[in-house]
């Protein structure tokens, strides 16, 4: 099921008049009013209020909530019951009310009632949040948080401009490919002279580069035997250069399988990365190209393997709200997209394709594949079929692993934390391989789990499946 709609608000937000107005009153002085302290001892040590635990599957309310027209009607739906603070990852390692959901929204609720400023610390509270939805689903009240934190960061921005490497890397890079194909040529030299050593830990982050990126834009691959599908499929901007095997390996995977496989001529960023960071002008111009780009191309569905992408572009529609014209278009458009594990449970397996991999596998559920687009068994389903393939679950596998887009780079303390806390859960399972299925997640955890552990995408482990049954 897609992620409820997310009108923009329809009245301007006092947030952008308020930034300098003095309070009468710190944020501190509210707090107390909510059921958990400020503070918790230390990290990974929760302080719940009067509910302690939260459900590990959506409630109806939950998905199937209306979305109001303003932003008030958005943060008054939040009860203070507490239920979102165990899910949440910031919550978790820093101890801190103001760094939960209920208290970001508490904060967004005093701003835009004009009772606290929105200074820096304002700033640095909505920064830290990972936007990976954990709360929506332990919510019992259907509080659309994702939509709070957003359309917050957008207002914020109108403020305060993106810093220079972020403009630069936003706008400036990952949206343009022969940028891409140069740094990524630049990424290589560093890492063959050993250089890439001398630079911050976020670049280790980047595993080392095949020398050919995937560049198959343009092309159809005919399905193997018996056409059961025609798919387009998007291979995305930064796993072109990063994860070039992983998009190899779903194009193969979906042909096998039996489906005419098209990969698109121009499609760019899907915009993902700009929503979360409130840009979502730029966001906008993305979505147009990509619209008219893919629409008038005749195929049964849109193929993403990148969850975080997959999660916005069926989220189009909530670009264009003051546009009807381009409104209709995405939601068309939105309709047509599938994840890949989603299309292929779907599908169904050919089982006498697959052969056998003898080992022991967990997998990592992905934010915006559990918690945005509410997929959860269908990897599962997949991995249980290969066979030989053990499964074995791990211990609070929807917590977020660190990475959320571009996270990593701006907070990255906090994203190790939740890095090493995702190693000791995956540690304790005694699997020998990782199953992710979002590219982002697959770098993150690769980085913090050094050979030979193997990171692999559900795509990867189920062209690995189909390499040993031709063997």
């Amino acid at each position: 099921m897609s992620p409820t709609p997310r009108p923009k608000p329809s009245r301007p937000s006092p947030l952008l008049a308020r930034r300098s107005k003095s309070t009468a009153a710190s944020l501190s002085a509210f707090i107390p009013s909510l059921p958990v302290r400020v503070r918790s001892p230390g990290p990974w040590t929760l302080t719940p209020g009067p509910c302690s635990s939260a459900p590990s599957t959506p409630t109806a309310s939950s998905t199937e909530t209306t979305v109001a027209d303003d932003l008030r009607s958005l943060y008054d739906r939040c009860i203070r019951c507490g239920l979102c603070l165990n899910a949440c990852p910031t919550y978790r390692v820093l101890g801190e009310e103001l760094d939960s959901p209920r208290g970001r929204i508490y904060q967004v609720a005093q701003a835009d009632q004009g009772r606290i400023e929105i200074d820096a610390a304002f700033r640095l509270h909505m920064d830290r949040c990972l936007d990976c939805r954990a709360c929506m689903t332990a919510c019992p009240s259907g509080v659309n948080y994702g939509a709070i934190i957003e359309y917050t960061r957008a207002q914020l921005l109108e403020q305060q401009p993106l810093k220079f490497w972020q403009r630069w890397l936003l706008h400036g890079l990952i949206p343009r490919p022969r940028r891409r194909r140069a740094a990524a040529r630049l990424i290589r030299f560093a890492q063959r002279t050993g250089i890439d050593r001398l630079g911050p830990a976020q670049a280790r982050l980047c595993p080392p580069l095949d020398a050919d990126p995937f560049a198959a834009s343009g092309q159809v691959i005919p399905a193997e035997g018996e056409r059961r599908a025609r798919v387009i499929f998007l291979p995305g901007c930064v796993q072109c250069e990063l994860l070039p095997q992983l998009n190899r390996a779903t194009v193969r995977v979906l042909a096998r399988q039996g489906c005419d496989v098209v990969v698109p001529p121009a499609f760019g960023c899907c915009g993902a990365l700009h929503v979360h960071a409130g840009d979502r002008a730029f966001a906008r111009q993305l979505a147009r190209s990509n619209i008219a780009a893919l629409e008038a191309i005749p195929a049964d569905v849109v193929i993403s393997n990148a969850s975080g992408c997959g999660a916005q572009l069926k989220q189009y529609a909530e670009l264009f709200d003051e546009d009807p014209a381009w409104r209709g278009r995405a939601a068309a458009f939105a309709a047509r997209v599938q994840d890949a594990t989603e299309f292929l449970d779907h599908l169904g397996l050919r089982r006498d394709l697959l052969g056998p991999i003898p080992a022991v596998a967990t997998y990592q559920d992905a934010c915006h594949l559990a918690h945005a687009q509410r997929i959860r068994e269908a990897p599962r389903t997949l991995l249980r079929q290969i066979p030989q393939l053990e499964l074995r679950e791990m211990e609070r596998s929807d917590q977020c692993c660190g990475s959320a887009g571009i996270y990593n780079l701006q907070q990255p303390a906090i994203a190790a934390q939740l890095a090493a806390d995702r190693v000791a859960a995956f540690r304790a399972t005694g699997a020998c391989i990782l199953a992710t299925a979002n590219p982002g997640c697959s770098l993150q955890l690769a980085a913090a789990l050094p050979p030979p552990v193997q990171v692999l995408h559900v795509l990867e482990l189920l062209d690995l499946s189909h390499a040993a049954a031709r063997r």
